[in-house]
């Protein structure tokens, strides 16, 4: 739901839920590994982005790094990290209407996946609104951890 409408989802393709599986795991043992104070969500996931609730997102994967947004219902506040992976039909929602909500929320990662043209848009807002396109085949560095870097054709 954002800003009060509610929209409606096609069910993903099956190489959009083997995407959100891997990075989950890779995330999440990352984050185990390091003894990491994050935590990392599938959808789905319940993600409140601002305190009047007419707006939530179920982001395919959400890392949250700050304890205090989580409860039995989700994440209310911006999580620190969010992918999202380009399904049929959401394009136009992925690329535009939540790219801007992620901003102005202030996430401060968040990447775009599109499997059908095999491409990753990394946007850091933590650092200026710096945006780098890279292919499934680049090894993409992670903003909001200096040492973990993805590799999305590994990942299928």
């Amino acid at each position: 739901m954002i800003d009060g409408k509610i929209y409606y989802m096609a069910p993903p393709k099956r190489i959009h839920q083997k995407l959100v599986s891997q990075l989950t795991k890779i995330i999440g043992n990352y984050i185990d590994s390091g003894d990491g104070e994050c935590e990392v969500y599938p959808a789905p996931f319940a993600v409140f982005l601002s305190a009047d609730d007419k707006t939530y997102v179920e982001p395919d994967v959400s890392v949250i790094c700050n304890k205090n947004k989580l409860n039995d219902y989700g994440c209310h506040g911006a999580p620190d990290w969010i992918i999202e992976i380009v399904s049929p039909g959401t394009e136009r929602m992925d690329y535009d209407i939540k790219l801007f909500k992620y901003r102005s929320a202030k996430v401060r990662e968040y990447w775009i996946i599109n499997p059908s043209k095999q491409t990753v848009m990394v946007y850091d807002f933590e650092h200026g609104l710096n945006t780098k396109q890279y292919s499934f085949n680049d090894t993409i560095p992670v903003c909001i951890y200096q040492d973990l870097e993805i590799n999305i054709a590994d990942l299928l």
